[in-house]
């Protein structure tokens, strides 16, 4: 038996910006403007209270850490950041543009060169799976999705581009960001305006 579900309204904001979410692979040559990363970066990771963030986490373990690459963004000097999302801001890991070296290790996809930032996501897998044991894996892979669908509706909303990237050297990244053998790379989503 087949039973036929109300339509879903269309008029929702929410609605709105699930049909407008989808893969951009070509950016403009503008910079972002340090508004629109700070809205990406607590949409992505940041923290809602005391006790939770805009994602869930199994047993609150929060195992992943966010890198900016920032080629072009107002305001701000090229470089690597750590986005630390208890003080909602950036460290300075590396100062420079490194959206070649990024490139290169993503397996030279022209959209990660060319983005204005690039988001980069690890996870230290430890800090799950000694509470979850191997089952911890997919709890960390289940959290990246969460982080992954943020970050496209969060670029949608500010009319940016975004596309998930999975292609890449994990320990070729994790050098250029200078990251030890207990990071994990899951992600990588160049951000900028369409073209």
């Amino acid at each position: 038996m087949e039973i036929k579900l109300p339509e879903p309204d269309k008029s929702s904001p929410l609605f709105k910006l699930l049909v407008k979410r989808r893969s951009i692979r070509k950016y403009a040559k503008q910079p972002l403007r340090l508004e629109e990363l700070s809205r990406i970066l607590w949409a992505t990771y940041g923290v809602v209270d005391s006790r939770r963030r805009v994602v869930p986490s199994a047993g609150a373990t929060y195992p992943v850490e966010v890198y900016v690459f920032v080629k072009s963004v107002e305001g701000l000097k090229p470089g690597i950041y750590k986005y630390s999302e208890h003080e909602h801001s950036l460290l300075l890991v590396k100062e420079g543009d490194y959206s070649k070296e990024l490139s290169s290790a993503c397996m030279d996809q022209e959209w990660v060169r060319a983005a204005p930032v690039n988001i980069v996501i690890v996870a230290v897998y430890e800090r799950t799976t000694e509470w979850y044991g191997e089952r911890g894996f997919r709890y960390i892979y289940m959290e990246a999705g969460h982080i992954g669908q943020n970050i496209y509706l969060a670029s949608a909303e500010l009319d940016l581009g975004t596309v998930a990237v999975g292609a890449f050297h994990d320990e070729e990244i994790k050098r250029i960001i200078g990251l030890g053998d207990e990071y994990i790379v899951l992600y990588v989503f160049p951000i900028g305006r369409a073209h």
